[in-house]
């Protein structure tokens, strides 16, 4: 990780000799094969390259003229507001470019206590702590948490953050069927020998666009004398009233955002600080960001402009394409899964909407289940009418080319 005059990376190699080098031949022969099956199976996943700001309209390498960006998670399209990059350069100013350094050294400055105070602020939480990204703010918090002793049940569709930080700890661990009440209830009752439960869930599923039911979330942890996590990586801003969840329990805790921050109860929040791995060896946020994240913050808290947008363009995107025949996963998110089953339809539709101007990607196993493969769409707050009717539009046309409409 860069910060400051602080980098360090990894070199991937074998000794020098006979021996090393068969084993580096037999090596390259391994990956050959497993890369070549990948591009088999038709879920090979390029890179674009994005040349502009990010935003609705973007500029792509190699594609000529304007594109329109329907697959950020720029839900509230705060990443290039002009407020928000002013509080950036002025933290850059103001505070350089990076800690060189973890935060228990020398790594803390005033803007991350006051970006983890005004965190807990907004989700009326008692405190919070900062991470590098998302996945490290989940990665920290179970193994810090959970021991032996303890049990964490997990829905089955779970972002992989939380799969993989689950694996981390040594809890007991259960997986109920997704969304499922019944199956989390009774799996609740299987894990009531434990000393502490703990229900982890996204509060919306990042590729399916379902909400999590929070409040009967919520009702079974404290019937049974469990905590609940979530994770609000794509819930922060713009889900309830005031993008807060304003409709869930108070028991309920976590989120996320870029980097990434745990929030919930102070004494919780002190435990990460002392074991949270990716917090305790991991080099600060750097001030740029942090200093964006925290004007964003600022915005929100402002007005609930935004989230009575999205919720109306979230609304013309759905209803305009299940009116053309498409099957829409979820609902009232802005993620909106256009399902299409096979991985190279998926690829090959999404490839031809961008010869339309439109920026979108298909997804495929292993990201998403095999025989559900899908283009996923994301509604951002700045997309006008106009934005959304052509996106419409381009889906309809690569529909019909491709045999997936009539």
């Amino acid at each position: 990780m860069w910060a400051g005059n602080a980098w360090r990376a990894a070199l991937f190699g074998v000794p020098r000799g006979c021996r090393a080098q068969s084993a580096l031949a037999q090596l390259r022969g391994i990956l050959e094969g497993e890369l070549e099956g990948i591009r088999g199976a038709g879920t090979w996943k390029s890179e674009r390259v994005i040349t502009s700001r990010q935003g609705p309209h973007i500029h792509v390498d190699g594609v000529s003229g304007g594109i329109l960006n329907f697959c950020a998670n720029n839900y509230l399209g705060l990443s290039s507001h002009p407020k928000v990059i002013q509080a950036g350069l002025q933290a850059l100013e103001e505070f350089g470019a990076g800690l060189s350094s973890v935060r228990f050294i020398c790594g803390t400055q005033s803007i991350h206590k006051n970006l983890e105070a005004k965190i807990a602020r907004f989700h009326q939480r008692e405190d919070a702590i900062l991470y590098p990204s998302c996945f490290d703010a989940n990665a920290g918090l179970f193994e810090a948490l959970l021991t032996p002793e303890d049990a964490v049940l997990s829905d089955e569709l779970n972002h992989a953050s939380i799969i993989d930080g689950i694996r981390l700890c040594k809890a007991h661990k259960y997986r109920y069927r997704h969304l499922d009440m019944g199956d989390l209830e009774a799996k609740l009752q299987e894990a009531q020998k434990h000393r502490l439960r703990l229900v982890a869930t996204d509060g919306a599923f990042s590729m399916d666009g379902d909400i999590a039911p929070l409040q009967e979330i919520c009702r079974l942890a404290s019937r049974y004398g469990a905590l609940v996590f979530v994770d609000e990586c794509h819930a922060t801003g713009f889900l309830g009233p005031t993008g807060r969840w304003d409709h869930v329990a108070p028991e309920a805790w976590g989120g996320a955002s870029e980097g990434g921050y745990t929030t919930g109860p102070g004494p919780l929040v002190s435990l990460l600080r002392q074991r949270a791995r990716p917090y305790l060896f991991s080099n600060s946020l750097p001030p740029a960001v942090v200093g964006c994240a925290s004007k964003a913050l600022d915005l929100l808290m402002e007005s609930n402009t935004i989230v009575q947008s999205m919720a109306a363009k979230t609304q013309r995107f759905r209803s305009k394409m299940e009116a053309a025949g498409f099957t829409i996963s979820g609902a009232s998110h802005p993620i909106c899964p256009v399902m299409l089953g096979d991985a190279r339809l998926a690829s090959r539709m999404a490839d031809d909407m961008l010869k339309r101007g439109i920026f979108v990607i298909g997804f495929s196993y292993p990201v998403v289940p095999k025989d559900k493969a899908r283009i996923r769409v994301q509604i951002s707050a700045v997309h006008s009418e106009e934005d959304i009717d052509r996106c419409v539009e381009a889906f309809v046309e690569v529909g019909r080319l491709h045999g997936a409409l009539p």
